[in-house]
């Protein structure tokens, strides 16, 4: 048995064999090897006695489950229209400037993803990002420069 099968079968020991394990096993494989694989989701089908069809709609429609490789720090931009007011596009070109990729991209290294995504819940402090699991609000170009030094030196 391989690692993912042995860490899939973990999972379902965790979480159970019923279609309601689906979602956390997704998450917990997108934590661990920062995407769910095409070879993830069969592994997880089999586990749970679900068709593969089934187990891609579920990754590919939550936004956070990436289903391709993403880098090290995941940066999700949100775009709503309030962020948009607030200058979320110079923080878009600053990112894409300091990082040297466009949104959507991974750079070189995969110490970086830019994305965007929808509503992160600080619009009353946009523009905002998240970096992983860590919200940064009130965002300038200014504030954008230090917290990318700032991952790049850790």
């Amino acid at each position: 048995m391989d690692e993912l099968q042995t860490f899939v079968k973990m999972l379902a020991e965790k979480h159970g064999n019923r279609r309601e394990s689906l979602l956390p096993m997704l998450q917990a494989l997108a934590e661990r090897y920062r995407h769910v694989s095409g070879e993830a989701m069969a592994e997880v089908a089999r586990e749970l006695d679900l068709s593969t069809a089934e187990v891609y709609g579920t990754a590919t429609f939550y936004s956070f489950l990436d289903t391709t490789r993403r880098g090290k720090y995941i940066i999700r931009i949100c775009k709503t229209i309030v962020c948009d007011m607030h200058g979320k596009n110079q923080i878009v070109k600053t990112l894409e400037e300091q990082l040297k990729i466009k949104v959507g991209e991974t750079t070189h290294n995969h110490k970086f993803s830019l994305l965007e995504t929808n509503c992160l819940g600080w619009c009353h402090k946009g523009p905002a990002m998240l970096i992983n699991d860590e919200v940064y609000s009130d965002l300038t170009p200014e504030k954008i420069c230090q917290i990318i030094a700032d991952y790049r030196n850790r």
